[in-house]
């Protein structure tokens, strides 16, 4: 069944919503994953996309996401800013740059951001494109069609807004904006000629038939750089008491999404440090991609173990010296 469904999918026939499901509930898993790392080979070859993202506005969010530290509506201590420092944005950028990652994102807190403080961000980017040669993108909340072509006007060219879980269980996860709302700026955003990568977070309490629909959501919505981040449980926000979720279900997923989107890097983002070892584990069942470095308010690998671990796992990361 899994090789069936593997040719299929390289001969680029879509897998069914069923047949998704099968895959995990009826199929061997380590056939399963070494299926989703062929599609991997076959489609992308050892290229691997690597970015990195500063925090440039934390805290003080008016959502309610039940994942987040940055919500005002829990009591989290986290760092609280409204601008980051350029020069701390600029030495970032060029250190990760030097490790080959080629994308670097300026990321707000928030609902959303408005258009004086565009302006803000924009003179960050301007000394960003003067002293390195990185791509850019942004995670700035919900976008009006103003916004995103002042975006684009600045130079950013993937905008990043995850839908976090599926629509039918969204509500569960946050109840401030809506999964549509989330749909609407991804639209916004493509429309306009902005790349975008939106993706989700596993491990909320969501279902595996749940992880499916958001892959198909993802599909349907064109996209092609997929984030895969696993729940790092906060103290005192409503997901504190979770679960850690299983290895073996992280691997399935990340094998699935690949089925699902086999054209997307499936990118391996936030809480993967949790796995320690393990993660390798993950770039050998389909994912292509990686978000290097910290992670706004949980702590990542080391970039240059992470560039050890890719190098070791026949990736190539293109180091610079």
């Amino acid at each position: 069944m899994i090789s069936k469904c593997m040719q299929s999918v390289l001969s680029g026939e879509d897998l069914s919503f069923q047949q998704a499901v099968d895959l995990v509930e009826n199929g061997d898993p380590f056939e399963l994953y070494q299926a989703a790392d062929t599609i991997r080979k076959k489609l992308h070859g050892d290229s691997l996309d690597l970015c990195s993202i500063v925090n440039a506005k934390s805290g003080k969010c008016s959502e309610n996401c039940k994942f987040c530290a940055q919500s005002s509506h829990y009591d989290v201590e986290v760092s609280s800013y409204d601008l980051v420092d350029t020069s701390e944005a600029l030495l970032l950028a060029k250190h990760n740059e030097r490790h080959g990652v080629k994308r670097f994102s300026l990321v707000t807190a928030g609902k959303s951001v408005s258009m004086d403080q565009l302006e803000d961000f924009n003179r960050i980017y301007i000394k960003l494109r003067e002293d390195t040669k990185l791509s850019f993108c942004a995670s700035m909340g919900f976008l009006t069609e103003e916004k995103a072509l002042k975006l684009k006007s600045m130079g950013v060219q993937r905008y990043h807004c995850n839908l976090e879980t599926c629509k039918s269980y969204f509500p569960k996860v946050c109840t401030t904006h809506t999964w549509e709302q989330k749909a609407a700026t991804i639209k916004i955003a493509q429309d306009v000629g902005l790349e975008v990568c939106s993706g989700g977070i596993i491990g909320m309490g969501e279902t595996l038939e749940q992880r499916v629909e958001l892959a198909f959501e993802l599909r349907e919505l064109g996209i092609l750089s997929i984030p895969i981040n696993i729940l790092n449980p906060i103290p005192n926000t409503p997901f504190a008491g979770l679960s850690p979720i299983r290895v073996s279900e992280i691997l399935s997923c990340i094998a699935l999404f690949r089925f699902i989107n086999p054209k997307a890097v499936i990118r391996l983002a936030g809480g993967r440090n949790l796995l320690g070892d393990e993660q390798e584990k993950c770039f050998i069942s389909g994912a292509n991609g990686s978000i290097v470095g910290d992670y706004l308010t949980t702590i990542g690998n080391s970039l240059a173990e992470d560039i050890e671990m890719f190098s070791r796992l026949g990736f190539d990361v293109n180091i610079k010296p």
